[in-house]
């Protein structure tokens, strides 16, 4: 099997998620790439992008490290973050250097397992695999999968952790502890402080969104607190 350490390890420090809602402005390839590309300009390691259109957008103008995904809404499954292989492998066509994919236990269409698919993406791909989860008990099951790096980015967003708030640093700790690869800290950072903090207890990336990219609910937070 290819040893994807040395892509991991290229997206060490800072990762910005470079998305926006599809009702945005934001939302156009063009103007994602161009947010891409001023978070590498001002030194972030690499960044993280959403569709094929967007991951190829951007790759039209870097050369720095893609963390790709494709969210979808399939019915009857929770599961979004690059569900199956089919949307990985367009990730990877449109030039993602690694693959994002759900890694929670919750079921998968047509019973596949993380594993089948963390395997296919090795095999068929040829592509590094960050499992974002929601708990240790998923983030040991993706490692157990083969996943490459496990990423924080799930915690407060399924049925068993919404009533906690990310980031999840608890969780971050445990894993840091737990695991045998890279941990990445991805949701609610919302601070330079807070990023050195997840880096402080041991995650080897920090991937900063909505605080840096996030316009649309930026302005919305200061106007709740400014309105009449």
């Amino acid at each position: 099997m290819t040893d994807f350490s040395q892509v991991i390890q290229s997206l060490r420090g800072l990762v910005v998620s470079c998305q926006a809602p599809v009702d945005s402005p934001l939302h156009e390839p063009a103007v994602i790439a161009a947010m891409a590309q001023v978070a590498v300009n001002q030194g972030a390691a690499g960044v993280r992008i959403d569709t094929p259109t967007h991951v190829a957008a951007v790759r039209s103008r870097l050369d720095q490290p893609i963390i790709g995904l494709w969210k979808q809404k399939i019915p009857g499954f929770d599961v979004y973050i690059t569900p199956q292989f089919h949307h990985a492998a367009k990730i990877a066509e449109a030039g993602a250097d690694v693959i994002a994919i759900d890694a929670t236990l919750r079921d998968r269409p047509n019973g596949a397992t993380v594993a089948e698919l963390i395997a296919q993406i090795h095999t068929d791909l040829n592509k590094p695999v960050m499992a974002d989860v929601d708990s240790l008990e998923a983030a040991i099951a993706a490692v157990e999968a083969g996943a490459d790096c496990v990423g924080t980015t799930l915690y407060g967003y399924t049925a068993e952790t919404q009533h906690l708030s990310p980031p999840g640093f608890d969780l971050l700790t445990q894993m840091v502890k737990t695991l045998k690869i890279p941990v990445i800290c991805e949701g609610g950072i919302a601070s330079p402080e807070m990023a050195r903090h997840a880096i402080e207890l041991g995650a080897t990336t920090v991937v900063v969104g909505t605080a840096i990219t996030g316009i649309d609910l930026q302005v919305k937070a200061y106007r709740s607190v400014l309105a009449d």
